[in-house]
């Protein structure tokens, strides 16, 4: 963390965080301070002299204040003008809870660079594929570094739903994270049991030295880590769909993701994910999801895929609280095919007036932006 210092001057930086603010303090003088830090109870005084530092709790955003290192009163808090919890930025599962429909795409290049061009186009999240890209834990982590830098959440799926794959990803820290093929109550609660530590579940311990804790200095990573992650469930079978209900009333399941291609090939289907059948089967399920969906009654969200047949507004509108819209190989592949087909038919089409259309005004824009 960059800190900016002046002379005869110190800077800390508060985060206002449920379920306690914490504090960072640093100086650069031989000046002592008394600082007010904020507390549900008493306020805390407190003085520091040169070379000292504070750190509670860190996490999450920054804000600086400049201290007056002349002053020995104490300052009030008031005086600090403390960000409001509005200016806090919000968790997957605290904007699902506030009924925000999530929009956001999948990441199978592993790339670093359209990770970080996903992130600051908008995308509410961004799911790194490790079951169908080709990348592990270490190709992961860089895309984790670049959504990182724009604030954007990341969902690590699973290539296999066991502890060993939850217990690496965990502890990278994703905002979230996705096990694939779960068919029944049985297994969305072993996948629970990965992500809680003893006595709550089987994940193995190593919060003190891993990148979820901020490798150790986040004292609050094991008070405020269930309620933060989000456990995402995906039913893509046949065997799943009838099961649906009961997966999604699996304590800490947050979020059951439809996988519809993988659903069509267990009907039979595997060339005609658009059929009507599976259509059928997939509203059901999605109906099961939705009618249990009161989160504070034990109820998962609902995710999915958007397809060529069955695009994101009409995921949206059949209630989907996430939805995935774009996948990001495709959008390349895509965009690649329609660039290569627009210079060919230009070849073959192409007219002996180019020169006069040269200086007529167009709206397309350079090609680069």
């Amino acid at each position: 963390m960059a800190i900016s210092t002046f002379k005869n001057s110190a800077f800390f930086s508060l985060q206002q965080k449920s379920p306690s603010p914490s504090l960072n303090l640093y100086f650069i003088n031989s000046s002592s301070f008394s600082i007010n830090l904020p507390s549900k109870q008493q306020p805390f005084f407190t003085s520091f002299s040169s070379s000292s530092s504070l750190s509670i709790s860190p996490n999450t955003n920054f804000t600086k204040y400049q201290l007056n290192p002349k002053s020995s009163k104490s300052i009030p808090i008031s005086d600090l003008s403390l960000p409001d919890d509005s200016t806090t930025p919000k968790t997957l599962k605290s904007r699902l809870a506030n009924g925000e429909t999530l929009y956001g795409i999948f990441l199978l290049s592993f790339s670093p660079t359209l990770a970080e061009i996903a992130g600051l186009a908008g995308y509410d999240f961004v799911v790194v594929d490790m079951e169908h890209g080709h990348g592990g834990i270490s190709d992961a982590l860089p895309c984790l570094y670049a959504l990182a830098a724009t604030g954007t959440p990341a969902i690590l799926r699973l290539p296999e739903s066991n502890a060993t794959w939850a217990k690496k990803a965990l502890d990278l820290g994703p905002q979230g994270i996705m096990f694939p093929m779960i068919e029944n109550p049985k297994s969305a609660k072993k996948a629970v049991s990965y992500c809680r530590f003893p006595p709550s579940g089987v994940r193995g311990s190593a919060h003190t030295v891993v990148r979820a804790s901020n490798y150790g200095i986040n004292d609050g990573y094991l008070t405020n880590y269930e309620e933060e992650l989000l456990i995402m469930c995906q039913v893509e079978s046949e065997e799943g769909v009838k099961k649906i209900e009961e997966i999604a009333a699996v304590d800490g399941v947050d979020c059951i993701q439809m996988g519809p291609l993988d659903l069509s090939a267990s009907l039979g289907y595997l060339w005609d994910p658009g059929n009507k059948k599976v259509r059928q089967v997939l509203r059901e399920a999605e109906k099961n999801v939705l009618s249990g969906a009161d989160k504070k009654n034990g109820g998962a969200y609902l995710a999915g895929f958007a397809m060529p047949h069955d695009g994101p507004e009409q995921l949206k509108m059949r209630g989907y609280n996430m939805v995935s819209g774009a996948v990001d190989v495709g959008l390349f592949r895509s965009a690649a095919l329609e660039d290569v087909k627009r210079f060919k038919m230009d070849l073959v089409t192409g007219s002996d007036d180019d020169d006069e259309d040269d200086d007529k005004p167009t709206d397309d824009k350079y090609w680069s932006e």
